[in-house]
């Protein structure tokens, strides 16, 4: 399989390592970018991984929360350039869109967006000029649930699910998931796949220490234990205060998380990355 340079400029950025030790990585895992992490870590003593960072749309995203905070509503809606996310009727459109979808209590885009909010969104195409798509949408809470939802700058949303607490304690958790992103809610919600890849590095990096087996078992018992608490939410320090874990925040409060959704405008999109400068020198060119 070829190894394009894109997937090794990825591998590059996500890894810090060199471009010939990234493209051999990718070679030997035929393009697998995920296996090629993996591999590196187990033979380099690489510690960890950025995430993928390729995200292509740009656009906001926007919350609703019901009056009583039982119920809150994430929505993301894309544009072609930050230029037009910032723009008055972008927003104004996409806060219509949120307000008919929230009232629809509706998770379906295509059922929400038929008749007239399509036929807005197809005429603001025409008028701005870039492509505007409403992505998706997931409300989360329900009855006798207490939840809340933090937006950064428009980019970055998370909402938080409790038992018990208040409005206020969800809308802090939130902040903290928007800010640190973590991946579980608790240790016991670790899917096994995870656990297993995150094993088999550890054991081959403990392997090659040369120290007794029952030493390396009792390593890997450590660090699996501090993999499972960096991507649990309750295991965390709280963002606002690092001597607390979220979960003793939210016992302490008298509440229990149960769970939470963030969203990052753009994540999952790939797009093609342009080099203006290349393009306005080949448009001279050929002129």
């Amino acid at each position: 399989m070829a190894i394009s340079a894109s997937l090794v400029k990825e591998l590059r950025e996500r890894t810090g390592l060199g471009m010939m030790e990234c493209k051999k990585a990718l070679t030997e895992t035929d393009g697998d970018i995920e296996k090629a992490i993996d591999n590196l870590r187990k033979s380099s003593g690489l510690k960890a991984a950025k995430k993928a960072g390729r995200t292509a749309a740009e656009g906001v995203i926007v919350t609703r929360t019901a009056d009583d905070n039982s119920v809150v509503m994430l929505l993301e809606i894309n544009s072609e350039t930050d230029f037009v996310a910032r723009d008055e009727n972008f927003l104004n459109f996409a806060n219509k869109v949120a307000d008919v979808a929230f009232e629809k209590k509706d998770t379906d885009v295509a059922a929400f967006m038929a008749g007239e909010l399509e036929a807005e969104r197809e005429a603001l195409v025409q008028k701005i000029g870039e492509n505007i798509t409403v992505r998706r949408a997931v409300f989360v809470g329900g009855e006798g649930k207490t939840v809340d939802a933090y937006v950064h700058g428009g980019r970055i949303a998370a909402a938080v699910e409790l038992t018990g607490g208040s409005a206020e304690l969800a809308k802090d958790i939130a902040m903290h998931v928007a800010a640190i992103n973590p991946q579980f809610v608790r240790p016991s919600d670790i899917s096994e796949d995870v656990l297993e890849r995150e094993k088999e590095v550890v054991r081959v990096q403990s392997e090659g220490s040369g120290k007794p087996a029952e030493i390396i078992e009792k390593m890997m018992i450590g660090r699996i234990k501090k993999f499972e608490a960096e991507i649990s939410l309750t295991e965390q320090p709280f963002v606002k205060d690092a001597d607390v874990k979220v979960g003793a925040l939210a016992k302490k409060e008298g509440a229990e998380i149960e769970s939470f959704t963030r969203f990052e405008v753009g994540e999952g999109i790939e797009k093609e990355e342009v080099d203006f400068a290349a393009e306005v020198a080949a448009a001279v060119q050929g002129a």
